[in-house]
């Protein structure tokens, strides 16, 4: 989508390195070749750095700099802009974005640099929000995801499945205008079998995507279980610190406990609760009560319990929401004498592992790299956003009504629209299709310069 905004001239500090270092003020809009002009004293020559005495109104020296022009529509925002590089001092900085406002320029909107990229054409919504993503990611894999995401990684696998979804509504809406036809199109095998491949397409990119969100997010980890089984120990074991306090007295733990860790480049955050257990103590109950709204909140659910009290903990595990993982860890094996292993039991993960001697806590990392979506070199994984699985969610829905509708009645009709409705939620995730109030939203949440 191609839509041109205002030609307005927007000015905003991009970066300010320190005193010692290079600030930049970014200037774009048709009067940012005029601003150059009048500070530089000539007409900058596109694309090439000139060096520059900033001054006052008055004449008097603010700094000296260099000036850079990027014509349009070669440019970031598909704009003339301007970039006045300075010394980073913060002082500096805002007296020469003074002067440009003076010369016409308005301070910019927190996005809005983004936001006219977007609207220009130059970026689709994928990658205007993978720029926030960006800036904003706390660890090394969610940097690469951001941008794989900014070089349009996540917005090639939409709009690929976006035109098989095309194909498809062609195929049978021209079967319904052409019904007088010998040929049955709607009961052809290939139809059919397309259906289910871009099904097949669509779940792939669902379970990328909500990995993709993990990696910008961070792995939210909640620890679980009953007084004394080891959850405290198995945090400090995580995080290689006594973040926690253990003792042998159960009920020691009374509030939400966070730490935030980075395995192999991905954040997570491990939050140790109350344990879960009857108790008439008011204190330990409201623990408890937070324990199980942040465990309505996880990403990894990870139950802390042994063989012998495992039956019994397990229904401390129910009423999860269905995107909850579950993972379930046997501890205190050195008490046991057993040594660390690791199984699969009726689809849950179950770990035996010591947090108090380490051993097996090498099984659990891997796991949780595994929870986070980390591959060796997370080859083709992308940041992503709750807004993109809810909308591929609907997709998915539609898509799959649209194949009931063939399989079971062969309602050309039925399935045509719940095409047009996978088509639809597939263009809100690159902006082919959205409202001025999700864009609000979105640019909102970007920084000043951006």
């Amino acid at each position: 989508m191609t839509m041109n905004v205002h030609a307005e001239t927007i000015a905003a500090i991009a970066t300010a390195a320190g005193a010692g270092g290079v600030g930049i003020i970014r200037l774009s809009g048709s009067a940012a070749p005029a601003m150059a002009r009048t500070l530089l004293g000539r007409s900058p020559r596109p694309r090439h750095a000139h060096y520059c005495t900033f001054t006052e109104k008055d004449g008097s020296v603010l700094d000296r700099g260099l000036i850079i022009h990027f014509p349009a529509p070669h440019s970031f925002t598909g704009e003339d802009v301007v970039e006045l590089q300075a010394h980073g001092s913060p002082v500096i900085l805002r007296c020469l974005l003074a002067r440009v406002i003076e010369l016409g320029a308005r301070q910019a909107r927190p996005g809005e640099f983004s936001e006219r990229a977007f609207l220009n054409g130059k970026i689709d919504l994928v990658q205007a929000e993978a720029i926030a993503d960006l800036i904003a990611s706390g660890s090394q894999a969610a940097a690469r995801a951001a941008v794989r995401s900014l070089d349009g990684e996540f917005s090639a696998r939409v709009r690929a499945l976006a035109e098989a979804v095309v194909r498809l509504r062609v195929w049978i809406e021209a079967a319904i205008d052409f019904p007088e036809e010998e040929i049955d199109f709607l009961a052809t095998p290939q139809l059919l079998e397309d259906l289910v491949a871009t099904c097949d397409r669509l779940d792939d990119l669902l379970a990328a995507s909500r990995r993709g969100v993990r990696l910008a997010d961070g792995l939210h980890v909640v620890i679980v279980g009953r007084p004394n089984a080891g959850k405290s120990s198995l945090l400090n074991a995580l995080a290689a610190s006594d973040r926690a306090i253990v003792t042998d007295l159960p009920g020691t733990t009374r509030d939400l406990l966070r730490e935030t860790i980075d395995l192999d480049g991905i954040g997570m955050t491990l939050v140790d609760t109350a344990g879960l257990r009857d108790s008439l103590d008011v204190v330990e109950i409201e623990g408890m009560r937070r324990a199980r709204d942040e465990l309505a909140r996880a990403d990894l659910a990870v139950l802390v319990s042994t063989d012998a009290q495992l039956e019994r903990d397990l229904p401390l595990l129910a009423d999860l929401p269905a995107t909850t993982t579950r993972l379930i860890v046997h501890n205190k094996i050195d008490l046991a004498g057993s040594a660390p292993r690791q199984a699969e039991i009726d689809g849950l993960a179950h770990i035996w592992l010591s947090a108090r001697s380490g051993a097996g806590l090498d099984l659990l990392m891997a796991a949780l790299r595994k929870a986070a979506g980390y591959t060796e070199d997370n080859q083709g994984a992308f940041s992503a956003r709750t807004r993109h699985v809810d909308a591929i969610e609907r997709a998915r829905q539609h898509l799959h009504a649209a194949l009931r509708a063939l399989r079971e009645q062969r309602a050309g009709e039925l399935a045509a629209e719940e095409l047009r409705q996978v088509q639809h939620a597939l263009g809100e995730i690159t902006g082919t299709f959205s409202s001025e109030d999700l864009l609000g939203r979105i640019f909102a949440d970007f920084c000043i310069g951006k």
